[in-house]
């Protein structure tokens, strides 16, 4: 372990240094997704993924109405994909 933390430590350093970087727009925020959005979003999210392979898709709205179009699209995600957790029972 201790021949890979410099290099650890190097990687981190510059993935912080590069994303510090990155700016979004926000022009046109007079209307953001809100819950209804997110949840479509989060339901249609492997297509979305999909879709984002071949053209200039983007899966996640931004920017958004904030921790309501989040809770919209955990909840689109887990109605999609059974997060229910009813399999896991022994």
């Amino acid at each position: 372990m201790k021949r890979y933390l410099p290099l650890l430590l190097v990687v981190l350093t510059a993935g912080l240094l590069f994303t510090g970087c990155a700016t979004q727009s926000f022009q046109n925020i007079t209307d953001p997704p809100g819950f209804l959005k997110g949840l479509l979003h989060g339901f249609i999210l492997l297509f979305s993924f999909i879709a984002s392979l071949f053209t200039d898709y983007e899966i996640y709205a931004f920017p958004n109405a904030g921790g309501w179009y989040n809770f919209g699209f955990l909840l689109g995600v887990m109605l999609f994909f059974g997060g229910g957790g009813a399999k896991a029972r022994c």
